[in-house]
């Protein structure tokens, strides 16, 4: 099952078809058993939506009161980039110390407006000149601390500014347009297999400007941990989203452009399509 928030309210596809459901977005994100919920729900309180597809959906961004949070250096590809942009700073050793210890790196990504769906535009910082596409498996995590369902997230970073000093992560990290989710929530009731792969591809003028592959096997964090760390201290009344890093890192000499076309593929999730604007 799919769960997707349009214009309107929340859709559920299923194997006989696509239904509106009379519940909030909140309320459904908060359900510990949401999938048994969605399995089970009362006919009366779906309705049948005749020929539909993801594709003629409105989506949203499959966000609403919940927060959206990330985690960093969670695959050894990301660890080797950050001590690498950070060199000349000082700070490349943080990044191995992140890796190798046992409380991983957690920060705070975005609020829900400032969160873009399937296919809305995605920015640069107008005073970054690095800046990247991190793809990232990422969590759809209920109030009580349950995942509930998986999304695609990218991650975008001012790869410079971060660089520059590990304190400037938040303005690396965080502004307006400075990352997207979607284009819905797989709901599922267990994690999903290590072998699943996440796919990026950049198009640049209709040619290929960059393109990686990594597998969740090359998290050295499982989904599980990086939760439990999360909820230790706060609560999340409607749930939360939890971006799981990022194990495809564009070589030094890559940067984004306007009008660069950026796909982040996870089966069985799907694809989320985001083009970056002015």
């Amino acid at each position: 099952m799919r769960l997707y928030r349009t214009i309107t309210s929340p859709v559920l596809e299923r194997e006989d078809g696509f239904f509106m459901v009379y519940e909030s977005w909140d309320a459904l994100l908060s359900r510990d058993n949401l999938c048994a919920h969605l399995r089970n729900v009362n006919p009366s309180d779906l309705e049948p939506l005749v020929a539909a597809s993801p594709g003629s959906l409105e989506l949203r961004a499959p966000i609403a009161g919940q927060e959206l949070w990330a985690a960093g250096v969670t695959y050894r590809k990301s660890r080797e980039a950050r001590e690498e942009e950070a060199e000349q700073s000082g700070g490349g050793t943080f990044y191995e110390r992140v890796y190798d210890a046992e409380r991983p790196e957690l920060f705070f990504k975005a609020t829900p407006n400032r969160v873009k769906g399937h296919r809305e535009p995605v920015r640069i910082r107008s005073d970054s000149s690095w800046t990247v596409p991190e793809p990232e498996l990422t969590l759809a995590i209920s109030s009580g601390g349950k995942i509930v369902g998986y999304t695609v997230g990218n991650d975008m970073s001012a790869r410079d500014i971060e660089g520059e000093n590990p304190l400037y992560l938040p303005q690396a990290k965080i502004y307006d347009g400075s990352c997207a989710l979607g284009p819905g929530i797989l709901l599922a009731e267990e994690e999903l297999s290590a072998q699943t792969e996440i796919v990026l591809e950049v198009m640049r003028k209709g040619k290929v400007a960059f393109q990686g592959s990594t597998q969740l096997s090359h998290m050295k964090r499982s989904p599980t941990e990086l939760v439990e760390y999360l909820y230790r201290e706060l609560t999340f009344p409607r749930g939360c989203l939890l971006m799981t890093g990022t194990g495809i890192v564009p070589p030094s000499d890559f940067t984004l452009q306007v009008e660069d076309d950026i796909r982040i593929t996870i089966e069985p999730i799907g694809t989320l399509i985001n083009v970056v604007a002015d």
